[in-house]
């Protein structure tokens, strides 16, 4: 579907600025999370008083089960991980890879768990929310030619050396991907992509790319033709953005 050159992106339809926002997502997300109840302090107070008063009738076991039941609830709780902790293990798995090269394939099915969890805490419509907006790294693939194409294969990646790997989201429906090289060590240059979104659901949408632009040294020319990829936009907050192309490859992309 997507050409070699071309690599996945986000989208949205229109900015709606009263989506629910990520912070107030995340601390919902929070609220849910099972705690102690207020009074564990005074239950447990009064619980020991009982067994002091009736010592002789041995309450000993039912004191002791009935403080238990709390403090292994809240145990089982306390080891959920939060947004920001699951977006900072895959940032520390995925970075200094070369975007995911050198990572072994028990290291990629990681990354993937850790993307699983991080999945459900994303907003319901992320395609709505303007968080998407501005410039994005792609710090991680699990394909990788997906981002890049050939240049990115096992044989392009011994001629060019990839710099830098650049995606732009501008409103209303404009993404720019930028993939900046070094050929053979000493001769710079840079493939570039403009492309326009298009909605299909609340998480999915299309992006629809003109001829790709090469620039080596003070050479610039085109090249190919138009390609078009899908993506589903799986998570998204100020810092991190999660997608899934249509063969299934994973994305990580970090702001700018």
């Amino acid at each position: 579907m997507a050409s070699s050159s071309a690599f996945s992106l986000v989208s949205f339809s229109s900015i709606n600025t009263d989506q629910l926002s990520v912070t107030t997502r995340l601390s919902a997300s929070r609220r849910n999370l099972v705690v102690p109840p207020l009074n564990l302090r005074q239950q447990c107070v009064g619980v020991f008083h009982r067994l002091d008063r009736n010592r002789r009738f041995n309450q000993n076991v039912i004191g002791a089960s009935s403080v238990s039941s709390p403090v292994q609830e809240v145990s089982s709780s306390s080891s959920q991980r939060q947004p920001d902790e699951l977006a900072a293990s895959i940032l520390s798995k995925v970075m200094q890879t070369d975007r995911g090269v050198t990572l072994t394939r028990e290291q990629h099915m990681q990354v993937a768990e850790l993307v699983g969890e991080l999945n459900k805490y994303c907003v319901d419509s992320p395609v709505k929310c303007p968080l998407i907006f501005g410039d994005w790294d792609v710090v991680y693939c699990s394909n990788p030619t997906s981002p890049g194409g050939g240049f990115r294969s096992g044989l392009g990646r011994l001629v060019f050396k990839t710099n830098d790997m650049l995606q732009v989201v501008e409103a209303p429906d404009i993404v720019r991907n930028k993939v900046s090289f070094s050929a053979l060590g000493f001769l710079d240059g840079e493939v570039s992509l403009k492309g326009k979104l298009i909605v299909l659901d609340e998480k999915w949408i299309k992006v629809v790319f003109e001829r790709p632009e090469l620039k080596i040294g003070s050479l610039e020319f085109g090249f190919g033709g138009q390609s078009e990829v899908q993506l589903e936009i799986t998570y998204i907050d100020d810092k991190l953005r999660l997608g899934k192309g249509s063969r299934g490859s994973l994305f990580v992309f970090q702001r700018r």
